[in-house]
């Protein structure tokens, strides 16, 4: 059964990650046009022709196709070609802003705002290609995303869900051997194996901050992924490194990403090294669905770690819960608890 992201909370927050998290992809366009959107928001512009656009949405594309080349499914793109093209002085940059206003946003306005199947509720922008320049018009709800608390942490999530996609694409690694580590400060994602050296991904926190909607994990407060933040998260271990006990009897690898939750500070600090109540782990399974509903490369790592189906990974969850029960460590929960958004 698959887990609905948006149940219970309708919120542009919750519907911009929906877009970002959990859309199709078959290229890296709607990243950088995401990257756009959220940089007219910080502008407060209210409507926008494509061709004022094609600076903000080619800018991110130049930079990723540079590290990672393949941006997309397709075989050939006269858009990425002019990229390509100019990021090796072969095109002027007007040439390219040219390529990109007639062919860089050809699928990409129609489809960013769609999701299974239907558009979102809330519209972030219409489209205008009546008159003699095509336009834009930005909607109050894309304006209330910026005004919102979590606007601060989306650029990062959608750069963190961009890195892992094009990463997985350009190492062309079959997605059962694909798993995606943590280094030791908590702090970056990265892969390694027998075959290639480490090669770091992104960042920690941003790559598991929304699919927890920018939410303590335990308490639903607020959080965010900014260095420098006063309330800054912390990556914590469901279930704690006693853990690393259980190993001789199944026990899970305590640093895999299916055990990686971001929490509060004051709340992590609180919880220690205890084991939280059940009631918690059904929240962490369904947080680990939406990675792999997502189709996300931390997804396939989840799968590879838990197990291939839905009631695999169940099963897999609660045998270490019982195993982490059979240490004697102690049940927690947080002291205050805000209203459950996933």
């Amino acid at each position: 059964m698959e887990i609905n992201f948006q149940a219970n909370d309708p919120s542009v927050e919750s519907q911009w990650r929906a877009l970002i998290l959990f859309g199709k992809n078959s290229a890296t366009y709607k990243f950088a046009f995401g990257k756009a959107l959220l940089n007219l928001v910080s502008k407060g512009v209210d409507e926008v022709t494509l061709k004022d656009l094609s600076p903000l949405f080619v800018e991110s594309i130049l930079d990723h196709i540079k590290s990672s080349d393949k941006q997309g499914n397709s075989t050939t793109s006269k858009f990425l070609n002019a990229c390509r093209n100019f990021n090796v002085g072969e095109i002027s940059y007007d040439e390219l802003l040219t390529v990109t206003e007639r062919y860089g946003f050809v699928n990409v306005i129609d489809a960013f705002q769609n999701i299974n199947g239907g558009v979102i509720p809330s519209k972030f922008y219409e489209k205008d290609f009546n008159g003699n320049s095509k336009r834009l018009v930005i909607t109050d709800e894309l304006l209330k995303l910026g005004e919102s608390v979590q606007f601060s942490n989306l650029d990062d999530e959608l750069n963190a869900r961009w890195n892992l996609v094009e990463t997985a694409w350009n190492l062309n690694v079959s997605p059962t051997l694909l798993e995606v580590k943590i280094s030791d400060n908590l702090e970056v994602l990265y892969i390694e194996s027998d075959f290639m050296k480490r090669k770091d991904i992104t960042s920690a926190r941003a790559s598991l901050n929304g699919y927890q909607k920018g939410k303590c994990f335990y308490s639903f407060q607020d959080i965010s992924i900014i260095s420098g933040s006063t309330n800054l998260c912390e990556v914590d271990h469901f279930f704690p490194h006693v853990h690393k006990l259980t190993i001789n009897d199944g026990g899970g690898n305590v640093n895999g990403i299916w055990n990686l939750v971001l929490a509060d500070r004051f709340v992590n600090n609180h919880k220690r090294a205890r084991i939280p109540e059940i009631r918690f782990l059904e929240r962490l399974y369904r947080r680990n669905e939406f990675y792999v509903n997502s189709k996300h490369p931390l997804g396939e790592t989840i799968i590879n770690q838990t197990g291939r189906t839905p009631r695999d990974r169940q099963k897999f969850l609660q045998h270490q819960y019982n195993l982490s029960l059979s240490l004697s460590i102690q049940q927690w929960s947080p002291l205050t608890e805000q209203k459950a958004t996933f």
